[in-house]
């Protein structure tokens, strides 16, 4: 599809992206000269991406770029959805390549062909699908960063990475099912994220091995943090650690963050050993998870994400 440049897209609505040609086609786009090649195309010496793995959801505040709403390619309008939430569409995929890699996105983010991406016309920025290609049933979660596919008969531009592993390089195009992965469901009956290279397992296997008792503080400051009434409720989990001063180090951090809302580190046992959770909750109804989500982030933790405790 044709890819709209950066200029363009600055002069006309304030955006930092564009979208491709899939297939290694050809382009019309007058603005195609801020690229170092005129078609797109596979790359020089393709690396084996059977093994890049799938885009993981989580909760992320919408980027400042190519979100305006409505915006304008080509003189046609396009509306960007409130919310990803129930998304569900079928049509044509296509895929962009060398041309658009190591430029940027259009909410600012750097194009890797080789990561699991994809651009949307109207999903808001950052969103989380999952693709099915029809004709084999091969599927892939994606995060959407971009905008695009601008024809009307495409639905969504895959990044290289994953239209390999759709089985859809060689004829550059795929009828598809695109569905929306809403982050905090999908964590919740799959993985649960951790620091320290912890490797994650499925949230099930994690809950049903929680102490249901907060850790005891060994110091005053700690020991100052109020004790939570119920385990049951909404958590914001921050991190997992493999030592409980890790994780006392970062309740500690976390109490302004927090504003009010209880910091606590729960142990839980993995293979013989202890695992410390620092969870923010439970939550109570008059907390807006984004904007504590936003705190947290920029309190230096990059990937909280909201898990339901029974």
């Amino acid at each position: 599809m044709a890819r709209l440049g950066l200029l363009l897209l600055f002069a006309l609505v304030g955006l930092a992206g564009c979208s491709s040609t899939g297939g290694g086609g050809g382009s019309d786009n007058p603005n195609a000269g801020r690229y170092s090649m005129t078609h797109d195309r596979y790359p020089d010496a393709p690396a084996d991406v059977s093994n890049v793995p799938d885009a993981v959801p989580r909760i992320e505040p919408q980027s400042r770029g190519g979100n305006k709403s409505p915006y304008e390619v080509l003189g046609k309008k396009y509306h960007i959805m409130p919310s990803a939430a129930g998304y569900s569409r079928q049509g044509t995929a296509s895929w962009y390549g060398e041309k658009f890699h190591g430029h940027l996105t259009s909410n600012g983010e750097v194009y890797d062909m080789y990561k699991m991406s994809a651009a949307h016309k109207s999903l808001p920025l950052p969103s989380y699908v999952r693709v099915t290609n029809l004709s084999n049933r091969r599927q892939v979660i994606v995060r959407v960063n971009d905008r695009g596919p601008f024809h009307d008969n495409r639905l969504i531009d895959l990044s290289y990475a994953a239209a390999a592993k759709l089985g859809m390089l060689n004829h550059g195009t795929a009828r598809v099912e695109v569905e929306a992965i809403d982050p905090v469901a999908w964590n919740s009956k799959n993985i649960l994220p951790e620091s320290e290279n912890m490797t994650a397992k499925p949230a099930g296997a994690q809950l049903a091995a929680t102490k249901a008792a907060t850790e005891k503080v060994a110091t005053q400051k700690t020991a100052a943090l109020p004790t939570p009434v119920s385990a049951e409720g909404r958590y914001l989990q921050v991190g997992a650690f493999s030592t409980d001063a890790a994780a006392r180090k970062v309740q500690d951090k976390l109490v302004a963050a927090a504003a009010g809302s209880q910091v606590q580190v729960r142990s839980v046992e993995r293979d013989g050993r202890s695992l410390y959770r620092v969870l923010i909750g439970p939550l109570s109804s008059d907390v807006i998870p984004g904007d504590l989500i936003s705190r947290v982030q920029a309190a230096g933790h990059s990937s909280p994400i909201l898990v339901d405790y029974p």
